[in-house]
């Protein structure tokens, strides 16, 4: 008599849903951890200023901060880097 294992899909699959999670969540970080490196000191300064203005502060300065750093990436974006740049820009 021949005897067949049957294990229910349920019980096979029943860690996969959390580590699928877990590794949307890492993603998710990875992303928002990115975002904030590459907008740097703009997005910085643009939180500060919605903080500001949520604790019913004026966040002027904090905005004008934004702006001049928004202006400041817009002009770095536009020139022409290499490898050989890293040394200078690193401010060695």
């Amino acid at each position: 008599m021949k005897y067949h294992s049957f294990i229910p899909t349920s019980q096979v699959e029943h860690g996969q849903g959390m580590t699928e999670y877990l590794i949307i969540v890492a993603l998710i970080a990875i992303t928002g951890i990115a975002v904030f490196s590459f907008f740097g000191q703009t997005l910085r300064h643009q939180m500060a200023g919605i903080s500001q203005e949520l604790s019913g502060k004026k966040a002027d300065s904090d905005i004008t901060a934004a702006q001049g750093t928004a202006g400041e990436a817009t002009t770095n974006a536009g020139k022409q880097k290499n490898m050989s740049d890293y040394k200078s820009d690193m401010g060695q």
